[in-house]
């Protein structure tokens, strides 16, 4: 039963799942801290989804076209044990992405990207021969652009003009309103295409975990948080008025969550796996001060905080092959969706297999995704769409 552990324990991070959990791609592989000895691992994912939309209003158009673009996850883990209690393990990921891009209808020029790097360095120590905690520092390092077309922001600041001259409007918003009237009638509506770049910006958070085990029926359940953090990009916006820059501090919160793995042996030679993430995504805004100041909006946020189900059998065929099939639900959630994320929940079947030669482990899975129907603020639906994801990670102990 611990040879399975062995074989099939890390199954459930190796190889790649698709993410739909507000702008997550991929998760530390904790799992790397219970291997055996010293333990390298590198992985890498290929994620395909197809994205696309209809119009509810005609005059918008009809589709707005695939919106979501394939993407590269990269992820590399070392684990060396100190002593017999006390291990420390080190681990680099993409955690976070955006690549979305329209060009059909309304939201034609509608861009935006995430990029994101994550280290962390994570310690281990068993307190007895069945529980273990662990716990580190974690440093995440994003750059965030987009890029709106004129249909877009000319609507906007025709709402933030009636939101002004509404009865009960704030301060605040009279003034928001008279501007944005002020910019319309200088520039008749036209040119102004808007643009926001947030170069990179380095934040730390921490890890902690605690980990129950039981080797003779390869039983480990762990419990892992993960804090959020509150990225302060120096964001240079572009466009609201044409030909004028503005400079200011963009807070962009990203969640903290929880998570519950486990895994244990069911029958000879087969074990099951899974995990529940909670993630706090409801923190996610996008809320640049000019264009706040313009439209009284945000660019773009998430209404809800998410749940991700996993569960998964693995079998071991033999000395060197073992197989795999995982399924995953995220639940839908009310409200609106981003137009720069349009999935609301998720279903999603993976299988896949790892073969382990001597000292080496290649693990490799394929999963298909049914992203849940959403629909924007605008009435926009996005509906049928679907995802493909290809992992491969190797792993070599020494």
């Amino acid at each position: 039963m611990k040879k399975i552990a062995i074989a099939l324990g890390a199954v459930a991070l190796s190889a790649s799942a698709v993410h739909a959990a507000g702008i997550e791609r991929s998760r530390l592989a904790y799992g790397t801290l219970f291997e055996t000895g010293t333990y390298l691992e590198f992985g890498a994912s290929r994620v395909s989804p197809s994205v696309s939309g209809n119009y509810s209003n005609p005059a918008f158009g009809t589709t707005t076209g695939s919106m979501a673009k394939d993407y590269t996850t990269l992820s590399f883990s070392f684990k060396h044990d100190i002593n017999d209690k006390l291990a420390y393990g080190v681990f680099v990921n993409t955690p976070y992405g955006a690549l979305s891009s329209y060009d059909s209808g309304l939201y034609s020029g509608l861009e935006a990207e995430w990029k994101s790097r994550q280290a962390a360095v994570l310690f281990k120590y068993k307190t007895s021969p069945n529980i273990s905690v662990y716990g580190g520092l974690k440093a995440v390092r994003s750059q965030a652009t987009i890029d709106i077309p004129n249909s877009l922001i000319a609507g906007g600041l025709v709402r933030a003009q009636a939101v002004g001259a509404a009865p009960g409007a704030t301060p605040e918003q009279v003034a928001a309103g008279a501007t944005a009237g002020a910019i319309l009638t200088a520039t008749g509506g036209t040119g102004l295409e808007y643009s926001a770049f947030g170069p990179a910006d380095t934040r730390l958070g921490y890890i902690i975990g605690a980990a129950y085990e039981k080797p003779e029926i390869a039983l480990r359940v762990a419990l892992t948080y993960e804090s959020g953090i509150s990225h302060k990009f120096r964001t240079t916006e572009t466009s609201i008025i044409p030909g004028i820059a503005r400079t200011d501090i963009t807070n962009i919160d990203l969640p903290e969550s929880l998570t519950l793995d486990f895994q244990t042996g069911v029958a000879k030679d087969t074990l099951v796996f899974g995990s529940i993430r909670y993630a706090k995504w409801s923190v996610w805004e996008v809320r640049p001060t000019g264009y706040d100041a313009l439209t009284s909006a945000n660019i773009t946020d998430f209404a809800d905080n998410v749940t991700s189900f996993q569960l998964g059998v693995g079998r071991r065929i033999n000395d060197q092959f073992s197989a795999f099939i995982r399924a995953g639900y995220e639940k839908s959630n009310s409200g609106a969706s981003s137009r720069l994320s349009p999935i609301n929940g998720l279903r999603s079947i993976g299988v896949g297999g790892s073969y382990t030669h001597e000292n080496m482990k290649i693990t490799a899975g394929l999963e298909y995704v049914k992203l849940g129907d959403a629909v924007d603020a605008s009435g926009t639906r996005f509906a049928g769409n679907e995802a493909v994801g290809l992992g491969v990670s190797v792993g070599y102990r020494f």
